[in-house]
């Protein structure tokens, strides 16, 4: 498998526990560090719970009180302690956590049959015949039954197996940088966010105040920029970020020296099939949604759910489980990525009711 992700680490465990010997390949030295303020929702929270994860996940909440909006000098313009932009209600049922915390959580559960090659990546995949013949950037060659690909919205199997991805995705024209900065403006489990003429950004304490997140966005349906390429991206946040006021020039220089910079447009993938041969997608790589729908972790986790209990009801017969994967998951991904167009201006907005009407309209088997 690769990539240790969400979608990755909640797949080598379920996998691990129906009896599978699991290797996940990850780019990074370790587990990936940073990512936004995440929510684990509705059926989602049933998978976390029969990983015996449930109140883990609770205690790494946020603890999010609520959020204020400012002008450019920093006056308060209002205030919201029922739901903040990052997390939906505030009283509500869902959890919300850091996204490395959740993975840390994941991959300490994996099962003791899972290895992890970290620092290294698929060169190359032959997908035909009783096994996948995989060549690595580092690793010696190996064969494996079956090959996954959780690596992302930009995935290399993707990529490798399945074509490239202008085939696959759907750009929604907003951009975003999320990183870690100190806790400068002293906030106590509370969220400032500032709506520029041009751009947006936002800060918010985490890790009970002894650190921030930091995000900053603007949209732009033309821009292509190289997602790799991060002096490109310091230069072209900066570029955008240079008139709106409030604390753009601290955050500016924050992200130039923060561990964890994450850019990356704001995108859906939307494939009419999951898997060709002995190789399939999972998570982002598969049905990205985008962090505009509010769902894209729950839907990791979901998925990594059905895809491995579809295969041990499957049992020898890869083909089959694969399939029943797609059938019984492919609509609500379908009904998941129409939430980000409540996130996007000029969008269809949707009620709350409608949106928990969709985050629910799936029940997870008992595999």
């Amino acid at each position: 498998m690769s990539g240790a992700s969400v979608a990755g680490t909640a797949l080598a465990y379920w996998l691990g526990r129906h009896g599978y010997s699991v290797t996940v390949v990850e780019r990074h030295p370790g587990l990936r560090p940073g990512g936004q303020a995440i929510d684990v929702r509705g059926p989602a929270l049933t998978v976390l719970d029969r990983m015996g994860l449930l109140a883990a996940a609770q205690e790494r909440r946020t603890g999010i009180r609520g959020a204020s909006v400012v002008d450019r000098d920093g006056n308060e313009l209002s205030r919201d302690t029922e739901s903040t932009p990052t997390g939906g209600p505030i009283d509500s049922p869902d959890i919300e956590l850091l996204r490395d915390d959740l993975v840390e959580l994941l991959y300490g559960a994996t099962q003791t049959n899972t290895q992890f090659l970290f620092d290294d990546s698929i060169a190359t995949l032959t997908n035909r015949g009783p096994a996948v013949d995989v060549t690595f950037q580092n690793a010696p060659p190996r064969s494996f039954d079956l090959v996954i690909g959780a690596d992302g919205l930009h995935s290399n199997v993707r990529s490798l197996v399945f074509g490239p991805e202008e085939r696959f995705v759907k750009r929604l024209g907003t951009y975003a940088a999320i990183f870690t900065v100190p806790n400068f403006l002293h906030l106590d489990h509370w969220q400032m966010w500032h709506y520029g003429d041009y751009s947006m950004a936002g800060v918010y304490s985490a890790r009970d105040n002894t650190e921030a997140r930091a995000m900053l966005g603007f949209m732009d349906p033309d821009l292509r920029i190289d997602y790799r390429d991060t002096e490109a991206q310091f230069a072209e946040v900066e570029r955008r970020m240079a008139d709106d006021g409030w604390v753009r020039p601290e955050l500016l220089r924050y992200m130039r020296s923060a561990p964890d910079f994450y850019f990356d447009e704001m995108s859906q993938i939307v494939m009419d099939h999951w898997s060709i041969g002995r190789v399939a997608l999972v998570g982002d790589a598969a049905y990205c949604c985008s962090p505009l729908a509010g769902q894209g972790t729950s839907v990791a986790l979901l998925g990594a759910y059905v895809l491995a209990g579809e295969l041990k009801i499957a049992g020898d017969d890869h083909g089959l489980g694969f399939a029943n994967y797609f059938k019984r998951f492919h609509a609500y991904t379908e009904r998941t990525q129409f939430l980000a167009t409540d996130n996007i201006p000029g969008g269809a907005p949707i009620s709350q009711e409608q949106f928990e009407l969709i985050v629910n309209s799936i029940t997870p088997m008992n595999y």
